[in-house]
């Protein structure tokens, strides 16, 4: 038996908000979005807490965010995401995920998180959580700034291909490797692995995870890291 892992989605699933649209009122307190964009990203946050997202609501939000960075400064996005991480992300955190992800470095296993925000926000979200492994998408840069394009979308089957390519490079056994995700757009991610876990489903995701046995969570409070 090699070695194994546990991949964890984020969003909805380790933190109760979206992490790629949590950040935009220091962006507009530092000038990088308008009142308008602002606004935007409330009312996408409001339905993504009620309803989750669908393969075209991810599209949309994936493209709206490429084009809403273009030309901005990479070591400002990390400055502003490193200031504002405490309020904004660490009081979101479900206490069950974080439970469940200390449970299994207890457990001898490499922590990933695998998530389709970009990753100047996953990866000191990972940090936080004491997790230095980060599957997200990456954006294209140029001379320190977006160029407005996508490098890896870290979404559907590029998450697969993602995590088998890890698994590849560092002989995870994907048998005994666990997965967590609350979206239908992950079950080809929970299917790649031999103890999947339906956490916080949406509609899709409870009927596959029914059909299918797999388990379901639930991640119902979250706590700042003192009551943690």
């Amino acid at each position: 038996m090699g070695r194994s892992a546990a991949f964890f989605d984020l969003d909805k699933t380790v933190i109760a908000k979206s992490s790629a649209l949590a950040f935009g009122r220091p962006f507009y307190r530092d000038g990088l979005i308008g009142r308008r964009d602002v606004v935007k990203t409330a009312y996408a946050q409001i339905m993504f807490r009620l309803g989750g997202t669908d393969d075209q609501a991810m599209v949309r939000t994936r493209d709206y965010l490429a084009e809403l960075c273009k030309g901005w400064r990479v070591d400002q996005v990390r400055q502003i995401v490193a200031e504002t991480l405490d309020e904004l992300i660490n009081p979101y955190v479900y206490a069950e995920a974080a439970a469940l992800i200390e449970g299994h470095q207890a457990a001898g296993r490499d922590v990933v998180l695998v998530s389709t925000s970009g990753d100047e926000m996953v990866r000191p979200i990972g940090v936080l959580l004491g997790v230095t492994d980060v599957i997200a998408t990456r954006m294209v840069v140029s001379d320190g700034h977006y160029t407005g394009d996508i490098e890896f979308y870290a979404a559907g089957p590029n998450k697969v291909l993602a995590v088998r390519q890890l698994a590849e490079e560092r002989a995870y056994d994907l048998t005994e490797s666990y997965a967590y995700s609350d979206s239908v757009t992950d079950a080809p991610l929970l299917e790649t692995v031999g103890h999947p876990t339906a956490v916080n489903p949406d509609r899709g995701l409870r009927r596959i995870a029914a059909g299918k046995g797999w388990p379901v969570r639930a991640g119902r409070h979250p706590s700042p890291p003192g009551r943690r």
